[in-house]
């Protein structure tokens, strides 16, 4: 796989450094845009020689000839001109990408590293919209921005100079309606900004209600409340299909109104041109003159309505750069991101540990344990005991108080990169990506899938698929059996595993035969690992150094012999799948 280049953005939340970052590509553009705009005069100017050229071979002072020498030195000045105008729009789309990418990366960043309270305030639809809609609105704003100074902003210096050294007083009359646009546009500012920001927000909700949607279908179904969820998407599409039209109407037919109000200038020219050819105006022309002046006008009228049409769309960009602005944070490389040896290998020490929900729940009071290198601690208990609570609260998914400590450092000063060294989480429902099982378990890195298939006993089942490891496991892992995804996902643990491994309920869905395998290979790894493992199959907790059994919020630590004789719950659960043979019994 290839590596995709993202430059380090130095302040993610500036609009200004995701443009430093291009400076090459605006270097091209300014030279291929300035040469560019400025030629573009060329065309009233021979437009208007080429007209008087004709008028001269009427009067029979020029010939056919005189005329086609003029029109291949056009064609060869105008071939020039648009050569840069290809650089400079090649450059620009350029820009535009590798802006769209840096940002779309710092959002990434952000988005993957916000706990799990931040998303669910932020919504998952208007996660969505910004991440896609928000991102594009504001790059094309930028792409727009830098274009038009170009194309708008230095051709209209060039067509105004032509202007005045024609007739300067007759160009001021006729620009006088550019000004009147340009302040339409300025005070429509707030109302185009309002219909933008209410088309985002009613998107998000639009996203967020499609998901809840399709997610929670079958619950609906069942529960019989599917009419009353139609009628609230229902609610939700009118909603966005109205404030959309309204966005979109403020932004487009404004265009066609700018037009009318800055051509209003060609009145004045036909009549004042008209009397300059005359000879009777403010200036002398012949008919190049009046031609060239009409055309340059025309142009620069076109060039005038852009501009003000660009105010809006600028406008929205500012709306969209302000709904992604916050999230936008600063992204520590992985090189320097950690300040502590992500090798060492040390203990881990719970210290008077409450785990808590994200909601202020106590779900487990007081756990003190010491898990030392190669250990692999059991851990047990019946439903909803918080079992996978003190498995996720590593991985800061729910709150504690007290201490944790993790080869020397407290859980709690480590940030998102160190902890996602250190700490390698599998929960009880495998969560695989709609791509091969190859990828699901290299994630992009160039390593070999093959062993570790093989330590979750999978590798003559993947063998026999007919595209080997580059099988597509389908979206959510829909084309392997449930089996096959726990193991996948197992694999790709085992293929990132840090120095401390939690694996929540790995063994739920495979035999007893298998489960023995792959408990052989988890041990053979754990030498230089500390292994937590959550399950309901007690089967292999007699080998561990320590087991913790939990239930109504208490911890007891102990040794599987001991609760044998101490716990008789812990007793009843071992001896019911041991003799009785059910290893799902109590599950």
């Amino acid at each position: 796989m290839s590596c995709i280049r993202v430059e380090k953005v130095e302040h993610p939340n500036q609009i200004l450094s995701y443009v430093k970052l291009e400076w090459k590509n605006l270097l091209i553009i300014t030279i291929s845009g300035i040469i560019y705009n400025v030629g573009m005069t060329a065309g009233p100017f021979f437009e208007g020689q080429l007209a008087q050229r004709l008028f001269d071979i009427f009067n029979g002072s020029k010939t056919v000839a005189d005329m086609v020498s003029l029109a291949a030195v056009y064609l060869l000045v105008i071939l020039a001109v648009q050569l840069c105008r290809a650089v400079k729009r090649f450059f620009v789309r350029r820009f535009a990408n590798d802006t769209s990418r840096n940002m779309r990366h710092m959002l990434y960043n952000s988005l993957v590293n916000m706990t799990p309270e931040e998303l669910q305030n932020e919504g998952l639809g208007s996660v969505m919209t910004k991440a896609v809609s928000d991102v594009d609105a504001c790059v094309e704003g930028i792409r727009k921005f830098i274009t038009e100074v170009f194309d708008t902003g230095v051709v209209m210096i060039a067509y105004l100079a032509l202007l005045f050294g024609y007739d300067w007083k007759l160009a001021l009359l006729a620009c006088i309606t550019t000004p009147i646009a340009y302040l339409i546009a300025s005070l429509l500012k707030k109302t185009i900004a309002h219909a933008s920001s209410s088309y985002k927000e009613s998107a998000g909700k639009l996203n967020s209600a499609t998901m809840d949607r399709v997610s929670n279908a079958i619950t609906y179904r069942l529960g019989g409340v599917e009419k009353n969820r139609d009628e609230v998407y229902e609610g939700n599409l009118s909603d966005y299909e109205k404030k959309a039209v309204s966005a979109n109407i403020w932004e487009s037919s404004m265009a066609p109104i700018y037009n009318v109000i800055v051509m209003v200038g060609t009145v004045f020219i036909l009549y004042f041109g008209s009397r300059n050819v005359l000879g009777i105006g403010w200036s002398s022309w012949n008919i190049a003159a009046f031609t060239a002046f009409l055309s340059c006008f025309t142009k620069l009228a076109v060039k005038s309505s852009h501009a003000a049409k660009l105010f809006n769309s600028v406008q929205k960009a500012q709306v969209s750069w302000g709904r992604i602005m916050p999230l936008l944070k600063e992204y520590q490389d992985s090189d320097t991101a950690s300040k502590i040896n992500l090798d060492e290998l040390g203990n881990l020490e719970f210290k008077d540990v409450t785990v808590k929900w994200p909601n202020g729940t106590e779900v487990l009071n007081h756990v003190s344990f010491t898990a030392h290198p190669g250990d692999v601690i059991g851990i047990t208990g019946p439903i909803a005991c918080g079992k996978s609570a003190l498995g996720k609260l590593l991985i800061g998914e729910t709150n504690y108080e007290g201490s944790i400590r993790i080869c020397g450092h407290e859980l709690n000063t480590l940030n998102g990169y160190e902890k996602s060294r250190l700490i390698s989480y599998l929960g009880h429902e495998p969560q695989l990506m709609s791509d091969s099982i190859r990828e699901n378990i290299c994630l992009g890195e160039h390593i070999d899938p093959i062993p570790y298939l093989s330590q979750v006993c999978l590798s003559d089942e993947i063998a026999e698929m007919p595209q080997g490891a580059d099988t597509p496991a389908g979206a959510s892992g829909v084309q392997l059996s449930g089996g096959q995804q726990a193991r996948t996902a197992l694999a790709r643990t085992l293929a990132h595993a840090g120095k401390l491994l939690v694996l929540d309920d790995p063994f739920s869905a495979v035999d007893s035969h298998t489960e023995d395998q792959i408990m052989e290979h988890i041990r053979e790894i754990s030498q230089d690992h500390i292994i937590l493992l959550i399950s309901h199959r007690l089967r292999h907790f007699p080998n561990f150094p320590t087991v913790l059994f939990l239930d109504d919020e208490a911890v007891q630590v102990s040794t599987h012999e001991q609760l044998m004789k101490t716990n008789p719950d812990y007793q009843d659960l071992y001896s019911r799948q041991t003799e009785g043979g059910d290893l799902d019994a109590a599950h």
